[in-house]
């Protein structure tokens, strides 16, 4: 039996498999290619999971500090070890509730997307008596880079259009119980390459220095966001940033020659490059028909499991592999056909690809989908038809640490 199909008739399916091993090498690999005094915040919507956010946090002084954005996501921060001082709180919606919440747990840092935003922070860290330590999240009017996902330049719910902050600085430099400390600027997510990143870092940061000379905004904290890529769903390496440490070296000396000495602060944020690739599904196929000269694939796992990021453009197609030793008899490994992969949903809305190149594969058979580790679970329509959630396994060192699996529970008030 393979080391898959053991996994699945141990625990179910379908079934994530996470390996923290993976998790800590693409950690510290990103951390090298950062300048050594860089804050690194893990991104917990790629994967809340408390344990791979524990071993993202590390026992010493180069893991991840944890940004979040809900209630959910808090929880799981705490769970898995951060301190309310560790966790950068985010969102362009934040309710009163959330907010005493957070800062109720610890939490007085917060990127902020508007004055009524601020003034919000502000009200609930007077009622805690403390004061919210600000970033004011940027929506600048130009970009850089290309990239599937734009995060500035266009109107958004997210951030303060940078042509505003001069007007806007005054009654934001004086809402009660908050202060000012520095920017947020999120411009791209999955870079398409390392100049790319680059060329995003650069325009970000001038732009943040240019805030700082136009409006007096103190940049004491600096979050020039991410925008590391990971392949999803389909096979491929995480890729690595050789050059990044030394041109962030040189754009920083060039607007913020005090970075060195710690004025501002940096950080990045990064959630798929963490995480994507320490994780795979494991599924179950359930039936293979043919329908006026098509051929169907149907699997146990669907957009319930998967497919919540299919209306970005991030799921189709996927890739599914069928383990070598899994093969029957005489049979070659590298033929391939064509069929649409389908999942078991009484919905036509349940398809993860369209005649895509698959192996030939059976009813009963277990395949895998590569780099799933990131937008997996929680990123799926996970309630749509009921069915339960998949089991998570989480491994190190090739043995099982922990197999969970979220239940949902109706509570009458």
């Amino acid at each position: 039996m393979s080391r898959n199909a053991d996994l699945v008739a141990r625990y179910g399916s379908p079934l994530y498999v996470y390996d923290l091993d993976r998790v800590t090498a693409a950690r510290d690999a990103l951390l090298s290619s950062l300048p050594e005094s860089f804050k690194l915040f893990f991104s917990f919507k790629a994967n809340p999971h408390p344990e791979i956010a524990r071993a993202l946090r590390g026992d010493g002084e180069r893991g991840c500090l944890a940004e979040i954005s809900s209630t959910g996501e808090l929880t799981a921060a705490l769970e898995a070890g951060f301190h309310g001082s560790q966790i950068l709180y985010t969102g362009p919606g934040k309710t009163h509730e959330e907010l005493r919440a957070a800062i109720g747990a610890g939490v007085t840092s917060f990127s902020v997307e508007s004055p009524t935003d601020l003034r919000h922070v502000g009200e609930v860290a007077t009622e805690h008596g403390v004061e919210a330590d600000c970033l004011l999240r940027v929506n600048s009017a130009t970009s850089s880079a290309a990239t599937s996902i734009r995060m500035t330049g266009t109107p958004s719910q997210f951030g303060i259009d940078s042509e505003t902050l001069p007007e806007l600085m005054p009654e934001m430099s004086a809402v009660p119980g908050t202060r000012l400390v520095g920017a947020h600027l999120f411009s791209l997510s999955n870079a398409k390459d390392e100049e790319s990143l680059v060329g995003e870092f650069r325009h970000t940061i001038s732009v943040a220095a240019g805030i700082q000379r136009e409006t007096g905004l103190p940049i004491r904290f600096l979050d020039i966001g991410g925008g590391f890529a990971a392949p999803y769903l389909s096979p491929g390496e995480r890729p690595a940033y050789p050059n990044l440490r030394a041109e962030l070296e040189v754009i920083l000396d060039e607007h913020f020659p005090s970075w060195r000495e710690g004025v501002p602060e940096i950080a990045c944020e990064s959630g798929r490059h963490l995480v994507g690739d320490s994780g795979e599904l494991l599924c179950t196929v359930v039936n293979v028909k043919e329908s006026r000269g098509r051929k169907f694939v149907i699997l146990d796992a669907g957009i319930n499991t998967l497919g919540g990021m299919s209306g970005l453009g991030r799921l189709l197609p996927v890739s599914v592999r069928l383990d070598d030793d899994a093969l029957p008899e005489g049979a070659d490994p590298g033929e391939l056909e064509v069929a649409t992969l389908a999942g078991p949903l009484c919905t036509p809305g349940d398809l993860l690809g369209k005649n895509v190149r698959l192996p030939v594969l059976r009813a009963g058979d277990v395949v895998s989908i590569p780099n799933a580790g990131a937008y997996g679970m929680t990123a799926s329509l996970l309630m749509f038809l009921g069915r339960p959630a998949p089991t998570e396994v989480v491994t190190r060192g090739g043995e099982v640490v922990s197999a969970s699996r979220v239940e949902f529970v109706r509570k009458y008030s």
